[in-house]
């Protein structure tokens, strides 16, 4: 079977040695993995992780919604570190109104900076939209999307994967599909085209069935892509190699 791709992991946040955490995923079929930053410090870590596992771990740099106010305080370190042959995408950013750690006035100038710089250096956007889909797509207009954008940790029905697919986005599916209630979300796997598809642990967070209640990370991504065949009513092999495929075209990697 081809290898599965964790789109999305937060690889310095998730206990232990990272060289021990690789190794486990490796062992389960991960072939690579994407290792993203949420602010400076995250994001030099994981452009130092990238350097240590080449061809295993690639890095994004980024400033989360959560840290949106220190754009002024990080921004310029932050695009120097973008410049890193290890770094594919800009991001994580966008919009969280569930907690509104920041101002949502300073998460929208965050996320208008960070879709800019994605366009200049021709970079995949990575998003993170909660309870925040009218101003997630409000702002994607008026910036209009880079040409490779993924919606990490996709939380939306039908009718949000279809604006977000319009969009151009990927959707990338994390271990939520796995859980009882998201019938609204396998909804809206089943009705994404296969090559706009990707699926991510999101580790520390958020593990699938059957893992629930365990700390995440990167091996358990085939549970995630399990889920997902099963919402798609596709074998779990299908699903590992349209996201690998996807993951590749979007982050530029063999």
């Amino acid at each position: 079977m081809t290898g599965w791709v964790d789109s999305h992991c937060h690889l310095q946040s998730v206990s232990g040695d990272p060289g021990e955490v690789l190794a486990r995923a490796r062992d389960a079929g991960v072939a690579w993995l994407v290792c993203v930053g949420t602010d400076l410090a995250t994001s030099r870590q994981a452009v130092a992780l990238a350097r240590a596992h080449p061809g295993q771990v690639l890095a994004t740099v980024g400033l989360h919604p959560h840290e949106a106010s220190r754009l002024g305080d990080e921004w310029d370190a932050l695009v120097e570190l973008t410049h890193a042959d290890e770094v594919v995408a800009v991001g994580e950013c966008g919009f969280d109104l569930y907690y509104e750690h920041s101002p949502r006035a300073a998460q929208e100038g965050a996320f208008r900076a960070q879709i800019r710089l994605a366009h200049e250096l021709d970079l995949a956007l990575v998003i993170h939209s909660r309870d925040a889909w009218d101003d997630t797509f409000r702002v994607l207009g008026d910036e209009a999307p880079p040409a490779r954008v993924i919606f990490h940790c996709f939380t939306g029905g039908a009718d949000e994967a279809r604006i977000a697919l319009g969009l151009g986005g990927c959707l990338s599916f994390s271990g939520i599909v796995s859980f009882p209630s998201a019938d609204d979300l396998r909804a809206a796997a089943a009705a994404t085209p296969g090559d706009r598809l990707l699926v991510e642990t999101d580790a520390p967070y958020l593990a699938p069935v059957p893992h629930r209640g365990r700390e995440n990370e990167p091996a358990f991504v085939g549970a995630v892509g399990a889920a997902l065949a099963a919402a798609r009513g596709e074998p779990v092999e299908q699903v590992a190699a349209a996201t690998a495929t996807a993951a590749a075209r979007l982050f530029r990697s063999a």
